[in-house]
């Protein structure tokens, strides 16, 4: 197979960001849309667009701050709304005319969730599926039902508090920065390691160590604000999650309650860790495919995994 075309795509923000853009399969397919997480870049998504490519037009881009797209200073630069701008401006250009098949994974999948549950792109998303990467708003919520003694589900929210330390260390001024710069080397160890990742995927990219330390700006931008004044977030959008049961960063206590803002949703567990696209690219798309022709068909869905109330 040949590799993706490679595009570049100008935002109407106020910054002029430009990002890099990659496309496989026929332009008069269906649209599927991939938006990677941190520290990664697209290339995390070139082995599920590979096997997507002959039913589905895909695009992955390199979202602001990572790979080949423009790197904008400051933290105004880095909210969900420039980054919902940026999914506009990558959907006119690659669908003008009809909705995409959004797939979001862990930070792309949290600022899809800002598109998904808003009214600036209504009508723009035909289905989302959201791997590892929970709306913030709606955690916020959940933190506030659930953070209190003697509830059943504290202790989960407790230990993927302590998942969560890096949170605060990104926080931290300078110290992130020094990390990355001093560890970067070791991620592919790390991924194959630990991770279940092959040796011979094109992640991470030689800009691994410079995306981790400017997207440290998406936590120190978003998560404080939306965490503790969550607004309320529904959504009309037919809803997948995907929940690798072996990731260490996004437990699936995170996902409990969505069902409060979502009537068409279903629960794909799966075992695998965190980077499940890479270590499991064959199953990730045929859920993505399967989850987008049953939308295109119009079927009706219901949950397939225990639902859990806010």
């Amino acid at each position: 197979m040949t590799g993706p075309a490679a595009r570049r795509i100008a935002t109407d923000g106020v910054d002029g960001v430009e990002l890099a853009a990659y496309q496989w399969g026929a332009s008069t397919d269906p649209p599927v849309v991939l938006v990677h997480g941190y520290p990664d870049t697209s290339a995390v998504w070139h082995p599920v667009a590979e096997r997507l490519a002959d039913r589905f037009h895909v695009t992955a881009f390199d979202v602001r701050g990572a790979g080949a797209s423009h790197r904008p200073r400051g933290l105004r630069a880095y909210r969900m709304s420039r980054l919902e701008a940026d999914l506009e401006a990558v959907l006119d250009a690659v669908s003008p005319d009809r909705p995409v098949h959004l797939v979001g994974h862990d930070w792309g999948s949290i600022h899809s969730w800002e598109s998904v549950t808003g009214t600036r792109l209504a009508g723009r998303i035909a289905s989302f599926t959201s791997i590892s990467g929970p709306c913030l708003d709606h955690v916020g919520h959940l933190i506030r039902a659930r953070l209190r003694p003697r509830h059943p589900d504290l202790p989960k929210l407790l230990r993927q508090a302590v998942r969560s330390w890096y949170i605060a260390y990104f926080h931290l001024p300078l110290l992130p920065a020094l990390t990355w710069r001093a560890l970067g080397h070791r991620w592919r160890a790390f991924l194959t390691g630990s991770q279940g990742v092959p040796g011979h995927t094109p992640y991470p990219a030689p800009t691994l160590a410079r995306d981790a330390v400017t997207g440290t700006a998406l936590y120190r931008a978003n998560m404080l604000p939306r965490l503790l004044r969550p607004r309320d977030r529904p959504t009309t959008v037919p809803v997948q999650l995907v929940i690798p049961t072996r990731d260490f960063c996004v437990t699936p206590v995170l996902s409990y309650g969505v069902e409060h803002w979502t009537s068409q949703i279903q629960r794909r567990p799966i075992d695998a860790g965190h980077w499940v696209q890479l270590s499991h690219p064959e199953e990730i798309a045929s859920r993505i495919a399967e989850f987008a022709h049953r939308v295109d068909d119009g079927s009706r869905h219901s949950p397939d995994h225990t639902a859990h109330p806010i």
